[in-house]
């Protein structure tokens, strides 16, 4: 494949390109070149926004070139500032250890393990001492700083802004310098954060690492970034029952931009099931059908995408209830309990609040039957199957 050609591959579908012509004169060399990576481990599962980079990652590796995956063990203990609009939390040592594990198992359904090096940015973060972070922070200003949309933001509201967030994208800029780093990729949200690492290899004697940002995929809700804080992902590891039917919610008008991002289909295909959805020669059940029957397949095999695509058909379309419904035994309590704090305590939803909002939405059934009051007592007796939504249910015993 010529430079030309690596280079259509590369853009399509990009946020950010800083600059074509860098990356054109790099790929000229000949050489593998090192492609930057980093993420922070503040939460302990991947999903499909995080597959947006991860792909373009490995068409780096399928033109031969090197993946440095840098796994913010340090960084993570301050918390990325981007797109907060207050401080964040710092994670311990034992949460950001933990979740890096997870996350080294995961990244490699996606990347290539021979073409992959990991290494954590405590390695040498945690080495510097006061004399070489005094000319690390000298780098920038404040006003610089200020100029991110998350602090200026807060600045204005007279929210607080840590100092050490300050150097959170110093920091994480250093991993560019300390790794030779070539490319870095992130998503388009990470941008200040890139940039940052570009000046300070500049600013070291390095040779300038070129910028590429993907898209934010919003979640299921169609309308924010996919998080998992925010209840709108779908995870790499869920079961395939899970992913196909948490794709066959998203709305009709998002399903075209998962298949650019997330699939390997050619540009022609998926411009031509926009337009049979447009024109109504396909319907777009069976285009997210067929969407979700790929990442199943992705993440599990074919026969379990056939069998997760049968499973959903037999609920929802014959509305009867699966075969593997959780069952677990409860003992009537001097206590009455409200349905709302029954759901928390068994597990089907997380929060009273949340409880109490999925059943004015006409989301709670009891054997089959909406619960309509938030504060409906639940009555002990034989067994009952608990819904929430469409893919959530647990059979009670009661005893």
């Amino acid at each position: 494949m010529d430079i030309k050609q690596q280079l259509e591959l590369i853009k399509r579908f990009t946020s950010d390109f800083i600059s074509e012509e860098e990356l054109s004169a790099k790929l000229k060399e000949g050489r593998t070149l090192n492609i930057k990576w980093g993420a922070d481990p503040s939460a302990p599962d991947l999903h499909l926004g995080h597959m947006v980079v991860l792909r373009k990652l490995r068409l780096f590796q399928e033109l031969g070139h090197k993946v440095i995956f840098i796994i913010g063990d340090f960084t993570g203990m301050i918390g990325d500032p981007s797109g907060k609009s207050e401080t964040r939390k710092p994670l311990t040592n034992e949460e950001v250890k933990k979740n890096a594990d997870t996350y080294k198992a995961q990244v490699f359904k996606i990347l290539d393990p021979k073409k992959t090096e990991v290494v954590f940015n405590s390695s040498w973060l945690s080495k510097m001492d006061l004399q070489q972070i005094m000319k690390l922070m000298s780098q920038y200003t404040v006003a610089r700083m200020l100029e991110r949309a998350d602090f200026k933001e807060r600045f204005k509201n007279n929210k607080e802004i840590s100092i050490i967030e300050f150097l959170y994208p110093l920091m994480q800029g250093y991993d560019s310098v300390m790794i030779n780093a070539d490319i870095e990729l992130g998503g388009h949200d990470q941008i200040f954060n890139l940039l940052v690492g570009r000046e300070l290899q500049k600013a070291y004697g390095k040779k300038q690492q070129v910028i590429i940002t993907m898209p934010l995929l919003e979640g299921t809700d169609g309308r924010i970034k996919m998080s998992k804080s925010l209840g709108n992902y779908i995870g790499i590891t869920e079961p395939a029952k899970e992913i196909y039917g948490k794709t066959m919610s998203i709305p009709d008008e998002l399903m075209i931009k998962y298949y650019e991002l997330l699939t390997d289909l050619p540009q022609a295909m998926t411009s031509g099931i926009r337009d049979g959805i447009k024109s109504g020669r396909l319907h777009p059940k069976k285009a997210k059908s067929d969407l979700a029957k790929i990442f199943v397949t992705q993440f599990y095999d074919e026969k379990t995408a056939k069998a997760a695509e049968t499973e959903f058909e037999d609920v929802f379309k014959k509305n009867e209830l699966p075969a593997d419904i959780p069952v677990i035994k409860i003992k009537k309590t001097a206590r009455e309990i409200s349905v709302a704090k029954l759901l928390v305590e068994i597990g089907l939803l997380t929060s009273s609040g949340e409880a109490k909002r999925m059943i004015k939405g006409g989301g709670v059934k009891i054997n089959g039957e909406k619960v309509n009051d938030e504060n409906q007592i639940f009555e002990y007796k034989g067994e009952t199957v608990l819904s929430v939504g469409k893919r959530k249910h647990m059979r009670l015993i009661c005893g």
